[in-house]
């Protein structure tokens, strides 16, 4: 962790909550969260066009300053990881979103950055419908796509059902949070959000002491938007927070899979409209949205492991491709930068390896610098 742009990067976040797309322009004009406090006295030399307004929220930075200092004392003590947007374990997906969060913070073990991400959301208010449904696609999922990281916000209802049900079937699941992780909401859930954090993790952009406004749900809904391949919705009726989940994630171009139910269910409603005007793909098991999503080949790997088939069996593979072959294997996509990080071996040398592997055909080099293990034939 970059201790300074971190500790620059929380203090613009608690600014942005006046205005967010103002403080995003100015951070990526910049380039980073240090550079725009470095300028912060003569800011329209790095945005000449600057409002008055800009100009006004930037001068509460050094007051904000004292805030950040505090909460990154307290995250550094209670093994939270505030994650900027320079830090190679910030979600890459949720990057490519203008209205991204800053700084998230995180506590937990999951790869945020994991090959395949889903959110499941839905009413507060579910069925034993909804609840059959989630059961048998998270378990089938399990099987598919074995390393798919399963997301949504630790609600009532979908929620804590999809979360409850990756947990049994040895899912990867990040529940995302409308207040600071000195808390947790609702206090009913503090048990499966324990084993979440040893199997999965907690995030929210939000600082210690922040309350679970009504507000900060529909923030909170965008980044488990943002942070994903594609949103299913399970149940929901006409109006709710679901729909609204589903609404952010076309927005940044996600797939949206919707359950139908039975016409007049009052949870069905939601998603019978949205699959009637074209809003979400109709979703009736995984195998059908692991087609929809293009990773059949994911279910090919899970076959291949499940047999004891070794990746080892690859011929003239020098330790260091091995290395890269077998973290890749375990770890699922991962960043150039992490890829270093994970298997000890420096950029420059790495970028050969890789390339190597590529000619072998066993790697593909994917959009934003990621690296895909490709499955075995």
């Amino acid at each position: 962790m970059d201790y300074n742009e971190t500790l620059n990067a929380m203090t613009l976040a608690r600014l942005s909550y006046y205005s967010l797309a103002s403080i995003h322009l100015l951070y990526r004009q910049a380039g980073s969260a240090t550079a725009v406090i470095d300028n912060i006295d003569n800011i329209r030399d790095i945005l000449p066009d600057a409002s008055e307004r800009l100009v006004e929220i930037l001068r509460d930075c050094r007051r904000m300053r004292s805030r950040a200092e505090e909460e990154l004392d307290y995250d550094l003590s209670h093994g939270v990881k505030p994650l900027d947007m320079s830090s190679s374990e910030y979600p890459h997906r949720l990057l490519e979103c203008d209205d991204a969060p800053l700084v998230i913070y995180y506590k937990g073990n999951a790869n945020l950055n994991a090959s395949r991400v889903i959110n499941i959301v839905g009413t507060r208010r579910c069925t034993p419908y909804g609840q059959d449904l989630i059961r048998s696609f998270v378990a089938d999922m399990a099987t598919l796509c074995p390393g798919v990281l399963v997301v949504s916000g630790l609600a009532y209802g979908i929620d804590v059902c999809a979360h409850s049900q990756a947990l049994e079937r040895g899912l990867s699941t990040i529940g995302v949070l409308a207040h600071g992780l000195d808390d947790l909401y609702p206090t009913p859930h503090r048990a499966i959000a324990s084993k979440m954090v040893e199997q999965g993790g907690l995030l929210t952009e939000f600082m210690t002491r922040t309350k679970s406004d009504k507000i900060n749900f529909v923030r909170r809904n965008r980044i488990v938007a943002g942070m994903s391949d594609a949103c299913i919705l399970v149940e929901s009726a006409a109006h709710g927070g679901g729909l609204i989940t589903a609404e952010i994630a076309r927005g940044y171009n996600r797939d949206v899979f919707a359950f139908p139910g039975r016409v007049g269910d009052e949870f069905s409603e939601g998603c019978n409209n949205l699959i009637r005007d074209n809003g979400a793909a109709l979703l009736t098991d995984a195998e059908h949205f692991v087609k929809a999503m293009g990773w059949e080949g994911d279910a090919s790997l899970a076959k291949a492991r499940s047999e004891g088939i070794e990746r080892t069996i690859f011929p003239n593979l020098s330790p260091e491709e091995a290395t890269v072959v077998e973290t890749l294997a375990q770890r699922g996509d991962l960043h150039l930068n992490m890829l270093a990080t994970q298997t000890g071996i420096a950029v420059n040398r790495l970028t050969s390896v890789l390339f190597e592997l590529e000619m072998k055909g066993l790697l593909r080099n994917m959009a934003g610098g990621m690296y895909h293990l490709m499955p075995m034939r």
